[in-house]
């Protein structure tokens, strides 16, 4: 019998071609800080993002930070999923030039995406900013959660500065942002209007130097969240509690040991899951690279909360059932 030798390269490719692969396909736990392949084995690119259900879809937007991106745009990314794990790519749902001919170093991040039952748009709300001096709130608005997205305004919500956003919609269906306000010493929560075009009221202005902000209400309490004012860099995020957005909220308290600096992650939204057997509540970070931002990875940790206390665990591989509401550690 003849035996061929396999050329090392031909061995190396196989192997490479064998990882993409086994990445393709359907994932079922989540691995936070970890790269997180989407169904066609890619690192999700959906950075500063927020999640929007539509009936059983989940929709993840984010800041698209991929390579060799063309510099005169800013994009936003889109994913489908129907559990929260497993995500689809659905493309770049804004691609965005200049807008109002501002400086070439703007800025576009954190995008929330809110569907209004009343007009049956889907409407994108940016933070945009020149040397974050600028401190502008954007919209642009789609027929579809896939987009395009079309741009629509700029503007300072209610006359205020507004860097880093955060979205937020009460159990009645209430749409409210959040939005740093640094010239007033903390952060918004802000209804937003009927058509949700508009920023209409402000319910608190929290007196907390924290971004990144993220509420959820459980069990009667209102939590909000957020990281420090420290730009790239990790810093312990923190927590107060409220009966109404309205306050008083509590003196806010860190959600994990500080040292770990919230594991190196920076707050981005908190994901409510009402299954049939369990309401959890899932932490969503991103651990930001900074000179190598498509690397940027996702802190996904289901939370330990109620009775006011709120913890991050330390975070460790889980599955989630989203028709259940259960979550489990998967052991190593």
């Amino acid at each position: 019998m003849k035996y061929t030798l396999i050329k090392p390269q031909v061995f190396m490719l196989f192997f490479a071609t064998l990882f993409t692969s086994s990445f393709a396909q359907k994932q079922n736990v989540i691995c936070p800080g970890e790269v997180w392949p989407d169904k066609d084995g890619n690192h999700i690119q959906a950075h500063g993002g927020g999640i929007t259900k539509i009936k059983n879809t989940y929709y993840w937007y984010g800041e698209q930070r991929a390579k060799n991106l063309d510099t005169q745009y800013r994009y936003v990314s889109c994913y489908s999923s129907k559990d929260l794990i497993d995500w689809k790519f659905r493309g770049n749902v804004l691609k965005m030039n200049n807008p109002d001919t501002l400086a070439s170093n703007w800025v576009l991040e954190r995008p929330k995406v809110y569907y209004n039952k009343q007009s049956k748009k889907y409407v994108m709300y940016v933070h945009i900013d020149v040397n974050y001096k600028l401190a502008n709130m954007g919209i642009a608005v789609s027929d579809k959660p896939t987009g395009p997205f079309k741009y629509v305004k700029r503007f300072r919500p209610l006359g205020f500065e507004s860097r880093d956003i955060g979205q937020f919609i009460d159990d009645d269906g209430t749409a409210y942002i959040i939005f740093e306000d640094r010239p007033s010493g903390g952060f918004r929560i802000a209804r937003l209007s009927d058509d949700y075009m508009d920023v209409e009221k402000n319910m608190s202005l929290v007196k907390e130097r924290i971004e990144g902000g993220a509420i959820v209400h459980y069990n009667g309490l209102y939590y909000c969240l957020g990281s420090g004012l420290t730009g790239w860099k990790p810093n312990p995020n923190k927590y107060s509690t409220a009966t109404s957005l309205e306050g008083p909220w509590s003196e806010f308290k860190d959600i994990a040991p500080v040292g770990s600096k919230t594991y190196g992650a920076q707050s981005s939204i908190l994901i409510k899951i009402t299954g049939s057997k369990k309401t959890s509540v899932i932490f969503a970070g991103d651990v930001w690279k900074p000179n190598a931002q498509w690397d940027s990875r996702y802190l996904w940790m289901p939370l330990e909360i109620g009775e006011g206390k709120l913890w991050l665990p330390t975070p460790q591989p889980f599955k989630l059932n989203v028709k259940t509401g259960e979550t489990s550690i998967v052991k190593q």
